[in-house]
């Protein structure tokens, strides 16, 4: 064919491609089927093989245009298909654990197959049930990462109507890989603060930037949504999903809310396609809907015991900010954010129109009534992980089926209330089975034409989200460009200098930093008993250094006798209490629920409210979670005996603490006994030496005020910001959001000035 460009040979692929002259390069595999065809000069993929341009194979339309067109050609089987969004996967699949799946039958390790092949799970929920959504987890490299991208796209390209997989991540560019809800960390992609770290650099523009440099690299791994960013406002300091969030702060959450999707969706110069979107662009999914951060007690929603958020200040309106004032409206051409995801939580009792109190994606009133009607949302729908699968375990069970308020459903009925509700996409699910059941129970009560049209506006908004990302033109990877372009050195740089930003000097005695390079530290071992992690698993107990030894001694003498060091450096992270239920105290006849602390020594809530906000009146779960009077000791109170302990043998010379964060954390404990105390929110070790050191100055400033005691803890109110007595350190500082020390003192700057509130 005259114009065509080159073929590749793109692992077990050959893939041809097609240059139009002031158009999309045309890519396709040679074993899909799939023709060139050739209208007025130009070029254009045969994807459905009819030998005819279709509408929605013409690239000159528009992706609504091309959308409707689709929609109206595909079977209810393919639009139920299309409505799926994958349970996680790994590159190549893990042998054990959660993410376990087989090559012909056999693990990953007995099969001799490449770490780029599609999995036995995967051949499945492609082939059988027509699922084109694909959540992806961790990736060995880049460049397998592109290469089972190809094999992917070039499956879908041979089937049915040639629709394009959209893959999709978590957050994957932590500097902290352990940190909760980070499974997609790794992949060799450039390293930044955590989303709670990005907020404390308190600069809308440094978030679009990362963005726009996440979703480059999210694009050579063959990604093209990601599941982030988690805009709810984090107004309970316990919830365990605090870190993920951009603080307690309804105005900054915004701002950075606002810059994070235009920075991830926005494609410029000759990467747009149009209206913004293009070649760089990776669709945002905003969660959660209608914001998740008021679990009552601090508890969180992936548990059963923590299935309600409550609103006991009446602020509900203020959580929605972060959406309608943020995502929802742009300043980059795409205007909104182009996928969203409700919670699991029941927000109790907020229902003003059905009176119900199901999980928010159940609830036509929230998604129906206030997401699409009053605020004018179109976009994707898409369901939390697992809401339609059954219950089982223990009310702290991670992995279990979150169908909240809809437990005596059937799964299929689960579905088709979350379909009328108007709800697109079923997180967690690869079988079509249950959507289809769903189809009919509607034709039933509704009718054909109804229920076709009703799946067709699902299909169209989902296909939207392909069109304009230009894979339906060319979804194929250069695996040596993408190793090239994720983790490039710019990158890496750019996610290095917002660690930076990112730390937050908390207490700088007699400005005892920064320290003198090369002088000698005390940097003692740190004890983690065993435990669990938060799926569930069991955590062997270590006693290890919690710092590249190497890395800090590039910067400083190291000692293992404190009587030798000019100083001690203490490495520890906030208190970690559990989930706010014990079996244990359950079986020995209590309620089960137990309190969520935020400081170390054990801690007794005689503060507590005598009866919870909300509850279940099913026989098998209990009314009243109250918690008063209950103890609970947090699994790490050895890292406060650490910096006592080192305070002690250290004796008059100077101790420095190190706080990786995720949470606010009550620090009377200690800080009077710490000369420096520097928070961060995910960090790599070279930048805290740089900070220790004054190759760099502190500017980072809290994204959430520290509570001065678990008192002002139990008598804030889960749904309002700024409603602790923040703790006053010995040097008369008050630790309340939007404070922080850089060498000259308290920072006072634009961003204090525009952020920080009047009465702090």
């Amino acid at each position: 064919m005259k114009n065509q460009a080159e073929s590749k040979e793109l692992t077990t692929q050959t893939i041809h491609y097609v240059n139009n002259p002031g158009g999309p390069t045309l890519g396709y595999s040679e074993k899909s089927g799939v023709s060139i065809l050739e209208r007025d000069g130009l070029y254009f993929k045969d994807l459905n093989r009819s030998g005819e341009l279709d509408r929605y194979e013409d690239w000159r339309l528009t992706p609504e245009e091309r959308a409707k067109d689709l929609a109206s050609q595909m079977t209810i089987e393919e639009i139920a298909g299309l409505m799926l969004y994958s349970r996680h996967q790994s590159i190549p699949a893990a042998s054990g654990g959660w993410f376990t799946s087989t090559y012909g039958g056999k693990p990953y390790e007995e099969s001799g197959a490449k770490p780029w092949e599609l999995t036995d799970e995967q051949l499945a929920f492609l082939a059988k049930d027509g699922l084109r959504h694909i959540l992806v987890t961790t990736a060995e490299s880049p460049e397998i990462a592109a290469r089972w991208s190809n094999e992917v796209q070039a499956f879908a390209e041979s089937v049915g109507l040639g629709i394009p997989a959209n893959n999709s991540s978590d957050p994957r560019h932590g500097s902290d890989a352990s940190a909760e809800f980070n499974a997609g960390s790794g992949g060799r992609v450039s390293m930044w603060p955590e989303t709670l770290g990005l907020a404390a650099t308190f600069d809308p523009a440094l978030v679009r930037r990362f963005g726009e440099v996440a979703s480059k690299e999210y694009r050579a791994l063959g990604l093209t949504t990601a599941l982030s960013p988690q805009i709810d406002i984090a107004t309970d300091p316990r919830w365990f999903r605090f870190s993920g969030t951009f603080g307690e702060d309804p105005a900054l959450s915004t701002d950075m809310a606002r810059a994070y999707v235009d920075g991830f969706q926005t494609s410029s110069g000759d990467r747009e396609i149009g209206g913004g979107w293009g070649l760089d662009s990776v669709n945002a999914m905003v969660k959660h809907w209608p914001g998740g951060g008021s679990g009552e007690g601090g508890r969180d929603a992936h548990y059963a015991c923590g299935k309600y958020a409550v609103y006991p200040g009446g602020n509900f309106e203020e959580h929605l900010k972060p959406f309608t004032e943020g995502a929802f409206r742009l300043e980059g051409k795409t205007g909104q954010a182009s996928a969203v995801m409700p919670y699991y939580t029941i927000s109790y009792n907020q229902d003003d129109v059905n009176g119900e109190n199901v999980g928010n994606a159940y609830n036509r009133y929230l998604i129906q009534d206030l997401l699409r009607e009053k605020y004018s949302y179109d976009g994707v729908v898409c369901t939390d992980w697992l809401i339609t699968a059954d219950e089982y375990g223990g009310k702290d069970t991670f992995l279990t089926g979150k169908p909240w308020g809809v437990e005596h459903l059937t799964v299929a009925e689960r579905h088709y209330k979350l379909i009328m509700a108007g709800v697109d996409q079923f997180g967690g699910n690869n079988e079509a089975a249950p959507v289809l059941e769903a189809y009919r129970m509607g034709v039933e009560e509704h009718g054909e034409a109804y229920m076709r049209s009703r799946f067709e506006r699902s299909a169209v908004r989902l296909l939207v989200n392909i069109f304009r990302l230009g894979l339906f033109e060319n979804p194929y990877l250069d695996p040596m460009v993408s190793a090239a372009t994720a983790g490039q050195p710019s990158f890496v740089k750019e996610g290095f200098d917002a660690q930076l930003k990112s730390v937050v000097l908390l207490k700088n005695k007699d400005a005892v930093l920064p320290l003198k390079p090369r002088s000698k530290v005390y940097i003692p071992k740190r004890y983690t008993p065993p435990g669990k992690d938060w799926f569930g698993n069991p955590t062997p107990e270590s006693l290890v250094h919690p710092v590249n030894m190497e890395i800090a001694a590039n910067y400083f003498d190291l000692t293992d006798d404190p009587g030798e060091a000019d100083f001690g450096l203490v490495f520890v992270t906030g208190p970690k209490s559990g989930t706010g239920y014990s079996q244990g105290d359950a079986e020995s006849g209590g309620n089960g629920y137990v309190p969520l602390s935020l400081q170390y020594r054990t801690y007794k809530a005689e503060y507590a409210r005598e009866i919870s906000l909300a509850g279940d009146a099913r026989d098998t779960d209990v009314l009243n979670r109250s918690y008063k009077g209950k103890t609970v000791t947090p699994d790490n109170t050895f890292d406060l005996n650490a910096i006592l302990e080192t305070k002690e043998m250290m004796k008059d010379k100077l101790v420095i603490v190190s706080m990786l964060l995720t949470n606010p954390a009550v620090v009377a404990e200690f800080e009077e006994r710490a000369d420096a105390i520097l928070a961060n929110f995910g960090l790599q070790d070279e930048a805290l030496m740089e900070l220790l050191t004054g190759v760099h100055e502190p500017s980072g400033l809290l994204p959430m005020g520290m509570p001065a005691n678990m008192r002002t803890v139990e008598e804030q109110l889960e749904d309002v910001p700024h409603d602790m007595v923040c703790h006053v350190d010995s040097e008369s500082n008050l630790y309340s959001f939007g404070y922080g020390l850089n060498w000259s003192g308290v920072i006072e700057d634009d961003r204090t000035r525009k952020y920080k509130k009047a009465k702090q």
